[in-house]
């Protein structure tokens, strides 16, 4: 006869779960248990902010859909007892369900060619810019290759961002490697930024404070709660929304596809500030010799063309070109519902739909998308190989349609049209003198008629 520990015995409520809230006393429940990881926060694999969001309440959907079968083992050591009110919605039991069935058919497992065809494209692209830059004399020929070197960004970027989720090598010193290499040296990018600031977005999915991927004040805003100043759970300062970003917000939907442009200015300055930092970063010297790598090769290439013209115009077609993938960025969730507050796990099926938006395509486009085409299913079953997304998505369409969610899609010029509606529609909110921020110079003149 099985012996029942005191653990498994006690029986939790959800008033009682929800006080054990706080980085020093932080308990979850997976699948009806309550688990107390307090001291698991500074070694849990996907950081601290995934457990701190959903801190003092049931994470399962979240659980499942980011760990493989094996984590399960793991909990037991942290289990305090069991939850007395546990309810199950019919939506979260059918997502549970569906996840359970690709576990079993192996689609998790199943990596496919994507990224040994990545890494062939890559080297490709590498090869060819170097080349060119140093074997031809034509500004026109080195004007391509700063080109070609955006489409490496955009193509080191999918690799750096498919191996954060799942391995892409089977052998995890390999896989790290490929991070390291794709993301830190070809790009400049810390993969351990990213994967910080990325398991941060898909927990928190369009909450306005909470999802750093909507937190780009003072140069845009989706919506106009962000003209409270609300604080930035992610960034820890607040979000103001004065005369200088009143200004730029203004004029938002038409600074949109420049700003892009020039995007990865902030992820390089976002990557360094991480580095220099003193938050946790696993493998800090790895990153930074990774980082530092970038910062070696690019500016010596650069340096090889033979004149100031011709480096500035390099540098604006890499920069310019890669500035599609951070349009794409934009697009799967800039137009789609937000809302104010930390994510809850009770509604996480919900939640990842209603603030995703998937773009149509043709299959043969799917190398320029990297997967994000498919967001909602991707952002549902994050850990699924993005050559799998496309064949899931019909049952993913019926999930919703069955519990009468929205599954938005649409083309990729609809989705820019949405975008900038959307940037637009705040933009004019802006302008509205009855929202009073602190007054300023500028702001007067540049509005100042008569």
């Amino acid at each position: 006869m099985a012996v029942i520990g005191k653990e498994e015995a006690r029986r939790i409520t959800a008033e009682e779960l929800r006080k054990h809230n706080a980085r020093a006393d932080l308990w979850i429940s997976v699948q009806g248990k309550v688990y107390d990881v307090t001291a698991w926060i500074k070694d849990h694999p996907g950081g601290d902010l995934p457990l701190l969001n959903l801190a003092g309440q049931d994470a399962t959907d979240a659980f499942v859909a980011y760990h493989p079968a094996s984590a399960w083992a793991h909990l037991d050591r942290f289990l305090v007892g069991r939850l007395a009110d546990y309810r199950v919605s019919d939506v979260s039991r059918d997502y549970r369900r569906l996840v359970a069935e690709f576990s079993k058919s192996g689609l998790f497992d199943q990596k496919g060619l994507v990224a040994p065809v990545t890494v062939f494209v890559m080297l490709l692209l590498l090869v060819t810019a170097v080349s060119g830059v140093l074997l031809s004399e034509s500004a026109l020929v080195h004007l391509i290759c700063g080109g070609l070197m955006g489409l490496l960004w955009i193509q080191s970027g999918w690799m750096g961002h498919d191996s954060g989720h799942y391995r892409i090598i089977r052998n995890p010193r390999l896989n790290r490697l490929a991070q390291i290499v794709s993301g830190n040296c070809l790009t400049g990018i810390s993969i351990a930024w990213w994967k910080r600031n990325h398991n941060a977005h898909h927990i928190a999915c369009n909450s306005l404070d909470f999802d750093p991927d909507l937190q780009h004040m003072p140069f845009f805003a989706v919506s106009s709660k962000l003209f409270a100043s609300m604080t930035s759970y992610f960034y820890e300062r607040k979000m103001h929304f004065d005369a200088i970003s009143r200004i730029l917000v203004s004029y938002q939907h038409w600074t949109f596809y420049p700003v892009m442009c020039f995007a990865r200015i902030n992820l390089f300055a976002q990557s360094i500030l991480l580095l220099a930092s003193k938050k946790k970063v696993p493998s800090r010297g790895q990153e930074i010799l990774g980082v530092a790598v970038f910062w070696i090769w690019y500016p010596l290439l650069v340096s090889c063309l033979p004149n100031w013209g011709e480096r500035v115009m390099f540098v604006i077609a890499s920069f310019m070109v890669t500035g599609i993938q951070h349009v794409q960025f934009c697009l799967n969730h800039f137009s789609t519902s937000v809302y104010v507050g930390p994510p809850t796990g009770n509604d996480w099926f919900e939640k990842q739909t209603m603030g995703s938006l998937d773009i149509s395509c043709s299959p043969w486009m799917d190398w320029f998308h990297g997967g994000l085409q498919f967001q909602v299913e991707h952002h549902l079953f994050p850990r699924l190989p993005r050559c799998h997304l496309r064949m899931i998505s019909p049952f993913v369409r019926e999930l919703c349609k069955k519990h009468k969610l929205p599954y938005n899609i649409a083309s990729f010029w609809e989705a820019n049209v949405l975008t900038v509606q959307t940037l637009r529609a705040a933009a004019l909110l802006a302008r509205d003198f009855s929202n009073p921020v602190p007054k300023n110079l500028v702001w007067e003149a540049v509005n100042t008629h008569g």
